[in-house]
């Protein structure tokens, strides 16, 4: 796949992947079902989702370190900014061989482009906030929270699944 059509196909995730609302308890919900996840894979990972600005739900699971909170602040961060997945930003700016830093003039202490983060996105109101998980490889990391995201939603994992790039 090239890289226009796999970054053609990771927008079309992301625009799938819409609320119809976001509160604190869907927070609650969706969190604790990657908790349960990540725990039958036995991953060792930080789970944040966040309404920019105010965090709605927060675990760090054995063998996690501060450092993955970090990772998660810095993966946000990148949602926040540009409202794509810091997956899709990873794959863009891996294959043209730029960084966040030399081509949009970010610090790396406060933006990382490393896949885990995903937009969350509520029909109507747009990119409102991110999930984040961090502790995987970052396409495992983007992938455990699409899969979250399709079974809270009622959509189909295998049919929002992309491969690695």
């Amino acid at each position: 796949m090239e890289l226009k059509d796999y970054l053609a196909s990771l927008s079309e995730q992301e625009q799938a992947l819409q609320f119809e609302h976001f509160d604190q308890t869907t927070a609650w919900t969706l969190g604790s079902r990657i908790r349960d996840l990540a725990i039958e894979r036995q991953a060792p990972v930080a789970i944040d989702i966040r309404l920019f600005a105010q965090p709605l739900f927060f675990v760090a699971l054995p063998g996690t370190t501060p450092d993955n909170a970090d990772w998660i602040r810095r993966k946000s961060n990148v949602v926040a900014r540009f409202h794509r997945s810091s997956y899709s930003m990873s794959v863009e700016l891996t294959h043209r061989q730029r960084t966040l830093e030399g081509h949009y003039g970010t610090a790396a202490s406060e933006f990382t482009a490393h896949g885990g983060s995903f937009p969350l996105r509520v029909k109507g109101a747009g990119v409102v906030g991110s999930i984040t998980v961090s502790g995987l490889p970052q396409y495992e990391d983007h992938r455990l929270v699409v899969r979250a995201i399709c079974e809270h939603l009622g959509l189909s994992f295998a049919e929002m699944d992309l491969p690695a790039f």
